[in-house]
């Protein structure tokens, strides 16, 4: 169809549909119970739903060595080809401080040098990394304080990539646990920080590169699955701990913690204990009252009392009013509902959703069955939202880090320019082809 044939009403019909569906929702960060740690600063974050269970001075700038290394790692991995081969210049090579002793020349593939960044802490895979990625150190920073932004971290700025102590060089345990639960999202970082141990091909010896990951926790917790250690003599003991059981994964934060194992282990059981992760919404529900089901699943911690004071709301998009709904099973049948504004009798009662989405579509449908979205709300404050569509009209499920970024297999065919985008489909054509081999 030809854009300029399209009226002004159906774009905004378009826009108001996509704006319902995508725009972002406020975290609710739960009430501190009982637990403590020996952290200046500390948070634990449930990893499906952003939402904080505990926070101690979550939002004080601190320094945090080496745990700057989580936002090298998701930057490299989102902008860098993992296949690439990364040299190593002078400026990381004999880098101060922890490192993979990388010889002056040598070459190693990104992904295997990001092993080496998030198991060892190679001060001088940092740099590396940074110069590959990035054309320089600065150029790399960029990127990260650029994507510091757009995740909205309010208490942080980096000024390098390794996480030594700089001027201008800090985060908070709130920015930290925000990071990392996107970060987990990534597969290739969440399968580099899970890994225990390591082994790289070293073109320069006769033996091979064997790293084992600083990480007690993966050894120490049942259930460990990252993330990262820290230490500076101003920034003292920092650690990132991650977890998953029962299908929730959790992402614990100490900032300057002279016993950080323990307290981890005690954050992570007072989540899994206290705010365990409900599904109270699945991908393909009916919706009550309409001829609407669900596009997606949603699931959220809740603390004891909190299900009972979840209210859904159904908005429809323009054209069909608003009003409150319930999903017919699962965990939301329970809530109360709240009516909305508009005129509830505009929206179709009757079961035959696939005919009527024919309909729409003869007659130049631009929403591809979205019809509107729920609205999960606790305590007054939303949390949530699940599209609804017409049946027989559902997308495609992604996971939240697909459909908002670029999948990690896309970015070992990188296409920033023409060239680029052609080398890139070659490169794929014949691994197909080899692949058939």
């Amino acid at each position: 169809m030809n854009m300029k044939t399209l009226s002004r009403k159906s774009l905004l019909s378009l826009t108001l549909c996509l704006l319902l569906a995508l725009v972002p929702v406020s975290v609710l960060q739960a009430e501190n119970r009982s637990v403590s740690t020996h952290a200046r600063a500390a948070a634990l974050i449930d990893v499906t739903s952003g939402r904080l269970l505990y926070s101690s001075r979550g939002d004080e700038p601190m320094l945090i060595a080496s745990l700057t290394k989580i936002m090298t790692a998701i930057v490299a991995i989102e902008n860098g080809d993992i296949t690439s081969k990364v040299k190593v210049g002078k400026n990381a090579y004999a880098k101060e401080g922890s490192s993979l002793y990388l010889k002056l020349g040598e070459e190693m593939t990104l992904k295997d040098m990001l092993y080496g960044l998030m198991l060892r802490s190679g001060n001088d895979a940092a740099t590396a990394i940074a110069e590959h990625v990035g054309g320089s150190e600065q150029g790399f920073v960029y990127l990260m304080n650029a994507k510091a932004q757009e995740l909205n971290l309010k208490n942080t700025h980096f000024a390098n990539p390794h996480g030594l102590d700089a001027e201008g060089h800090y985060s908070s345990a709130n920015d930290l646990a925000v990071l990392t639960a996107y970060a987990m999202h990534n597969p290739v970082f969440k399968e580099i920080v899970a890994t225990k141990e390591k082994t790289a091909d070293n073109p320069y010896e006769k033996w091979d590169y064997k790293w084992s990951n600083k990480n007690k926790m993966l050894r120490l917790y049942e259930g460990a699955d990252g993330v990262k250690t820290g230490y500076t003599k101003k920034a003292l003991r920092c650690l990132v701990s991650s977890a998953t059981r029962n299908g929730q994964q959790l992402v614990a934060v100490t900032l300057n913690d002279g016993n950080d194992w323990n307290d981890h282990a005690a954050l992570l059981d007072f989540g899994f204990s206290h705010y365990p992760l409900k599904t109270l919404v699945e991908r393909g529900e009916a919706v009550k009252g309409y001829s609407l089901v669900t596009g997606k699943a949603f699931a959220y911690p809740l603390g004891e009392g909190e299900e009972a004071r979840l209210v859904n709301k159904l908005v429809l998009s323009e054209g069909q009013g608003s009003a409150g709904a319930g999903v017919s099973s699962g965990g939301s049948e329970g809530a109360s509902a709240e009516a909305g504004t508009g005129d509830s009798a505009r929206v179709g009662m009757d079961s035959s959703g696939a005919g009527r989405a024919e309909a729409r579509a003869a007659a130049g449908d631009l929403s591809f069955g979205l019809r509107g979205v729920i609205i999960l709300q606790l305590g007054g404050q939303e949390i949530g939202r699940v599209p609804v569509y017409t049946p027989g009209q559902l997308p495609p499920e992604t996971s939240l880090y697909e459909r908002n970024y670029r999948s990690a297999s896309a970015a070992a065919y990188p296409a920033g320019n023409w060239l680029q985008a052609f080398g890139s489909a070659l490169r794929a054509l014949f691994k197909g082809v080899t692949d058939q081999g």
